[in-house]
């Protein structure tokens, strides 16, 4: 069984959202200085590098990370491959025929690239979903889909592309790294941190396969 990490590593200096505060990672107690043990201080957005967003980003009142039933975080998923597109419509995802028990999709596209420079700045041209393709992902009993980038959805697009999937509980994860990944079957494992009354955390996500 081989374990592929699919998680960003966080530092100070990985591309954010416009707008959101870059992380602040900081030594708070350094053995060399003389103190006891070394602490580290981290202050960091809740949607920075590989998060899950829950419904409670784009849903009033609905929930949060923390109430999403870890079933839908572990199990079976295909890595389908989307390289070459600059969106991901529906008609995209007609095309590729997925078994009818596929519940969680994670789609590789040329986003990945960007990972070469873990630190280069944010991109605005990176491929994501549609809202048609949204309402397939939701028509099709998806509960789980991820990407390769910071964003479910295009940046010059609606809110409609998150609010459908989130108002219907299906997971976003984001800000995934699927470089050394082939598209094909999987077994996700994606652990949000466990954060009371959020709606979007940190995650570390791996794949079996």
């Amino acid at each position: 069984m081989k374990i592929i990490d699919i998680s960003v590593p966080l530092s100070s200096k990985l591309p954010v959202w416009p707008g959101e505060a870059a992380p602040k990672i900081r030594q708070t107690a350094s053995m060399k200085k003389g103190d006891p043990c070394n602490v580290t201080f981290l202050e960091i957005g809740s949607h920075t590098g590989t998060h899950i967003d829950a419904p409670l980003h784009f849903v009033d009142d609905a929930g949060t990370t923390n109430e999403i039933p870890l079933e839908k975080l572990i199990g079976p998923c295909q890595v389908v491959d989307m390289r070459g597109k600059s969106r991901i419509t529906a008609a995209d995802l007609e095309a590729l025929s997925l078994p009818e028990a596929t519940e969680k999709i994670l789609f590789k596209t040329d986003n990945s690239k960007l990972w070469d420079n873990p630190r280069h700045p944010f991109h605005e041209d990176f491929c994501a979903l549609t809202a048609d393709a949204a309402q397939w992902v939701v028509d099709h009993g998806i509960h789980l889909v991820g990407i390769d980038y910071l964003s479910i959805q295009l940046y010059h697009d609606s809110f409609d592309t998150h609010v459908i999937l989130l108002s219907n509980e299906v997971v976003i994860v984001e800000g995934l790294d699927l470089r050394e990944v082939e598209p094909g079957n999987y077994r996700l494992i994606c652990l949000p941190l466990k954060i009371e009354g959020v709606e979007g955390t940190l995650a570390r996500a791996i794949l079996e396969g």
